[in-house]
């Protein structure tokens, strides 16, 4: 029904790890299924841009469910253990459990996660569970409904995701992550109430910088609320106490409520960058390789996917791409770099 190619069989034998020119090793594979979406978030999909004559994806330009999975697959024999599906707004992609459920069976594959805005998560939630997700991240940037309206810029009522998170906990999704984007005067007001309603073990609370992904969200470094000041912002409510990171490369600097009520994380990428330790590649919908989310361009391998070349072939381009990267955006960042051509995050998924 969704095959496009034929799938090649996969290699007896799996060459070693690779690693970029600066070591860092490939973990992480961020898996885009469409570039739509129903929110026109002012930091992402603004609607001037973004706007009812936006030219979307054509169905026969993005990859099939076939193909998703058989690059995830080959991702995951250089040494990706995570897979994580985004879009736009990857709940929107039609029959989504079941390419879920098709990626869930390569083997090695440790974890496999979806980021969403929640808008489906009452009637999806369960069947992407009954399919095999691992795990669901939820990007919730405010709890006032008037101020979530107007970050969401199309009216979307803040109850309804806070209905697809009950929808999410009962299908046995637990904990679950919610990333809130801070951006200063908009709704850098909401830090200690987004705390304090998501304080307990079924949530994973994670506060991002804003940040200057693409071109079109008109990002300037005074809207940027830093993890300094977000933190002792929360200070002044909470107890806190500093966590370890899960695993080499995480991305967010991990707190604990003293008395036990959960996690709380902040994603610094504007004021202290983590990219020596990014171990992260990005596919867009369409199949477009991107080694940094700041990159200006990326690498097709559509052509390679729909041309009948065998695993082994790809597998090289692959390896050689990620061995030629030395993306460090973040650590760089200037106004000169700001000002360059960058993918927009709708293509990226973040």
């Amino acid at each position: 029904m969704y095959a496009d190619t034929e799938m090649a069989p996969a290699s007896a034998t799996s060459p070693p790890a690779v690693s970029d020119r600066l070591g860092r090793p490939l973990r992480d594979l961020r898996l885009s299924v469409t570039d739509r979406c129903n929110f026109r978030c002012v930091y992402c999909m603004p609607k001037d841009v973004f706007g009812p004559g936006h030219a979307f994806l054509p169905k026969s330009a993005v990859l099939s469910f076939e193909e998703l999975t058989r690059v995830a697959r080959i991702f995951v024999e250089q040494g990706v253990e995570k897979i994580r599906l985004t879009g736009g707004e990857p709940l929107l992609r039609r029959d989504l459990p079941v390419l879920v459920n098709m990626l869930a069976q390569i083997e090695n594959l440790k974890d496999l996660t979806l980021t969403t805005n929640g808008s489906g998560l009452a009637t999806l939630a369960k069947p992407l569970h009954d399919a095999g997700l691992h795990r669901i991240t939820v990007s919730l940037d405010a709890l006032d409904d008037a101020v979530f309206r107007a970050m969401n810029d199309v009216e979307f009522p803040v109850h309804r995701v806070l209905n697809g998170l009950d929808a999410a906990l009962e299908s046995g999704f637990a904990p679950i992550k919610i990333n809130m984007v801070v951006k200063r005067g908009v709704n850098d007001h909401q830090i200690v109430p987004m705390a304090r309603h998501f304080q307990g073990p079924q949530f994973i609370l994670r506060y991002i910088e804003y940040m200057d992904v693409g071109n079109t969200n008109g990002w300037r470094m005074d809207d940027v609320v830093p993890a300094g000041e977000i933190l002792s912002n929360l200070g002044e409510s909470f107890d806190l106490r500093q966590l370890p990171p899960n695993y080499p490369g995480e991305v967010a600097k991990r707190f604990r409520h003293a008395n036990g009520g959960g996690e709380i994380g902040i994603i610094s990428s504007v004021s202290q960058p983590f990219c020596r330790s990014c171990t992260r590649a990005r596919l867009s919908a369409e199949g477009q390789l991107y080694t940094c989310l700041f990159s200006s361009v990326g690498h097709d391998l559509k052509p390679l996917l729909r041309s009948g070349m065998t695993d082994e072939k790809i597998t090289r381009v692959i390896r050689s791409l990620w061995k030629d990267r030395s993306d460090r955006y973040s650590e760089l960042r200037s106004a000169e770099t700001t000002a360059l051509p960058k993918a927009e995050m709708s293509l990226l998924g973040g």
